[in-house]
């Protein structure tokens, strides 16, 4: 498996339709292979003393962080939709109520997993 992890500041008053554009996204990432998505407001994100999820966003009065995932079947799967990001205009009618110069994100080879 292999998953594509993202960190990013979303203002408070943007979350329900940062909620739809999650909900919106998903029909797509699936058919090109996703297995699972998941996205998490932030709750308890406390500040560090030397780094944090709040400085790695550079998160601003009004903003929550949002931690996010996708899990692939493998990176091939993964890379594959990303490059569709250029070709598929689907993906560009999706709204993106956040500042995503300031997401960040990085691809991840599972090596362990466990379910109850």
């Amino acid at each position: 498996m292999y998953v594509s992890g993202f960190v990013q500041p979303v203002p408070n008053a943007n979350k329900e339709a940062y909620i739809a554009s999650a909900k919106a996204g998903w029909p797509l990432f699936k058919e090109y292979g996703a297995l699972s998505m998941m996205e998490n407001w932030g709750d308890d994100v406390p500040e560090g003393k030397q780094t944090d999820l709040r400085r790695a966003v550079a998160l601003e009065e009004g903003e929550t962080t949002v931690f996010s995932w996708i899990v692939w079947p493998d990176k091939a799967t993964a890379d594959a939709c990303y490059a569709t990001m250029e070709t598929d205009e689907r993906w560009q009618q999706l709204d993106m109520p956040f500042d995503g110069k300031r997401m960040i994100f990085g691809g991840f080879e599972t090596i362990f997993s466990a379910e109850s």
